[in-house]
């Protein structure tokens, strides 16, 4: 199958990657799982949606559920979060001890009080979780070293999109150009991008000219199930990296409004308004056998266009 990413991100300090661990849609097949992603930042990992059996997929991928930090959830239908509250045991049964951070739609919070009520589970760590508006945009998360921020989707139900944004790298130092015995608090102050004045007050050491730009901060957006919506462009202007769920080929454009899911090319039209870097589409109607075509109906708009794979991992 044809899906080779190029990695045109920028060089960075720490790790900012998107593992696929479900595409499929509502209905299950032999090739793809529900719909599950594990944004790695640094050291943390981040779950969008938890479909059936995400637990199991972190454990073939040799991913240590017990790094993760913050979840995500876009909206109540199954295939979108079956898989949370057995994971949430599993990381109970696991000793965790450490809080864990859900973001999701209003409701989400009683399904879970009644698995862990009536099945008498008690979790050993603090689960906070925060109810995300679905018709609005809001920023939920400030990381340290990224935010997050909903968007508004349309779907048969509340459904809502993340964006993961890299907050500014520091400037770099140019040493060459420094004299070798420049005292630690000024390259301090210079690697903040501040000048550096001398006692009469002139500039002694400018950012400008003893620094470089740091990398150009990197994002991810996240839109799950949603039909066609050009209002999504200006949030997603720009992004690196686009995930939007292609579940119907174009000859079921009709189908796909009726049921409020977008086809390929109607995913790769929004990427190429919002003029992102890469666009990643799944979400695959069980309906299909061959999957080729999503790419190359998708590509014919947009050809930074990739098919998410599962078990792949992807440089932001």
């Amino acid at each position: 199958m044809p899906n080779q990413v190029s990695d045109h991100s920028r060089p960075a300090h720490l790790p900012f990657t998107l593992t696929v661990l479900g595409a499929g849609s509502a209905t299950p097949s032999l090739r793809f799982h529900p719909t599950a992603q594990l944004l790695t930042v640094g050291n943390d990992h981040i779950l969008i949606d938890c479909g059936e059996g995400t637990q199991l997929r972190l454990l073939e991928h040799r991913i240590r559920p017990g790094r993760l930090r913050y979840i995500f959830i876009s909206h109540l239908h199954g295939d979108h979060y079956f898989g949370l509250a057995p994971l949430l045991s599993t990381l109970n049964l696991s000793g965790r001890t450490e809080d864990l951070y859900l973001f999701g739609p209003r409701g989400l919070d009683d399904v879970l009080t009644t698995i862990f009520r009536v099945s008498d589970s008690r979790l050993g760590y603090k689960l906070h979780f925060q109810a995300v508006e679905p018709d609005q945009s809001a920023l939920l998360l400030d990381h340290p070293l990224v935010t997050a921020e909903s968007i508004p989707l349309q779907h048969r139900i509340s459904c809502t999109g993340y964006i993961f944004r890299e907050k500014p790298h520091k400037p770099h130092l140019l040493r060459e150009k420094l004299p070798a015995d420049v005292p630690i608090e000024v390259l301090k102050r210079l690697k903040e991008g501040q000048d550096v004045l001398d006692e009469s007050g002139q500039v002694r050491y400018a950012a400008a000219e003893y620094t470089a730009p740091g990398p150009e901060p990197r994002s991810y957006a996240f839109c799950s199930d949603t039909r066609y919506v050009e209002e999504l462009v200006p949030q997603l202007q720009g992004v690196s990296l686009l995930y939007h769920e292609a579940t119907f080929l174009e000859d079921n454009a009709l189908r796909a409004a009726e049921v409020y899911h977008s086809t390929a090319r109607q995913a790769a039209t929004i990427a190429a308004k919002a003029d992102v870097g890469r666009l990643l589409i799944g979400h695959f109607s069980s309906r299909y056998k061959q999957y080729e075509p999503f790419l190359d109906e998708a590509r014919t708009v947009f050809p930074e266009t990739y098919l998410a794979i599962e078990g792949e991992t992807l440089a932001v």
